[in-house]
């Protein structure tokens, strides 16, 4: 797909509400929601999670969606920079230490039409170490909010906050570079996103005592996925038939960013055919970011590449990428997301 994405045809009045999904932290299975959540995550920092966050939002946008864009970096929040946003006077950090503050309080303008933000906790100590109360506020709040997609960029790393950010998401969008401690990294990222998913479901299947012995057990038997839901129906078939169908939801969406050769192109289909048949789970290819100077270069004007500099490879290979997850949540045909 070339240049900027074309909005479909009554594109927000087109999208069918979907049911939440089954496994999410406590209290918010049924509380309302947007009708699609994104949340970009990696292993490691300085792999590009911004920037993709930044782009996907205004290809969103672009295409006639309401987009949220959140920066749920709680420990390092930069994504209005990247928008051009001048530091705003409020933000996650004022809502979650204030019962006062309602978050449509904090939500801003990016100059983007039909694209808004929420700017990050400032106070890094606090924030980095939210409150497991505090982070349901939040949450709360956010699956909360009348838009098409809610888009939230996640810190590196595998805290719980952000694991838990990940996984409330329709898209669980993981960002690795072509680089082989970065794919490492991103393997340890899925294997702690599965794990603190069973978690959340464990006490529903009885498999508490499994996954505690899966999370502090270095040699043995549960080193994967796959091998816990094997465990699990050894134990109690009808309850690892269970489990096993509840977690087919489990499924990564992997962007390859900075590709700078045809090998790297190809790193994300092989490390979703690894991860299929090594962890016995399904994750999705979304494609490929060339590595481009135009992308650094929008960074340090403040704009995304998107609309700096539409026309290069970066803002194509972004462009696709948004196509695809609109293709996914049947926004867009399947034809418009090819190149």
């Amino acid at each position: 797909m070339r240049g900027a994405l074309k909005p479909a045809p009554s594109a927000t009045a087109s999208i069918t509400p979907v049911p939440t999904p089954s496994a999410g932290p406590p209290g918010l299975s049924k509380r309302a929601r947007p009708r699609r959540v994104i949340a970009v995550g990696g292993g490691k920092g300085g792999i590009g999670k911004t920037l993709v966050s930044a782009n996907l939002g205004v290809a969103l946008a672009q295409a006639g969606m309401r987009v949220l864009l959140v920066d749920a970096d709680l420990g390092g929040a930069n994504l209005h920079t990247c928008l051009g946003v001048g530091q705003p006077s409020a933000t996650l950090s004022d809502f979650v230490r204030s019962n006062k503050v309602q978050l449509e309080n904090i939500i801003i303008p990016t100059g983007v039409p039909q694209l808004s933000l929420i700017a990050g906790a400032q106070d890094v100590l606090d924030a980095a170490n939210i409150k497991y109360a505090q982070k349901q506020k939040l949450l709360r709040s956010l699956l909360a909010q009348p838009v098409d997609y809610l888009l939230l960029d996640l810190g590196a790393g595998t805290s719980f906050n952000t694991l838990d950010f990940f996984l409330v998401a329709d898209h669980g969008v993981l960002v690795v570079l072509p680089e082989p401690t970065a794919v490492e990294n991103a393997y340890r990222f899925v294997k702690a996103a599965f794990f603190r998913r069973l978690q959340q479901v464990e006490a529903q299947y009885g498999i508490e005592d499994l996954v505690e012995s899966a999370l502090t057990t270095r040699e043995g038997a549960l080193r994967t996925p796959h091998d816990f839901i094997a465990q699990v129906r050894q134990q109690d078939p009808a309850a690892g038939a269970r489990l096993e169908r509840d977690l087919q939801s489990f499924r990564i969406r992997l962007v390859v960013n900075q590709a700078r050769t045809d090998a790297d192109l190809s790193v994300g289909g092989a490390v979703v055919s690894a991860w299929k048949k090594f962890f016995g789970l399904e994750m999705d290819d979304l494609g490929a970011i060339r590595y481009d100077d135009e992308a650094w270069r929008a960074v340090r004007r403040r704009r995304p590449v998107l609309l700096e500099r539409p026309d290069s490879a970066a803002a194509q290979g972004l462009q696709r990428i948004a196509a695809r997850i609109l293709t996914l949540d049947g926004n867009i045909s399947s034809s418009a997301s090819t190149p």
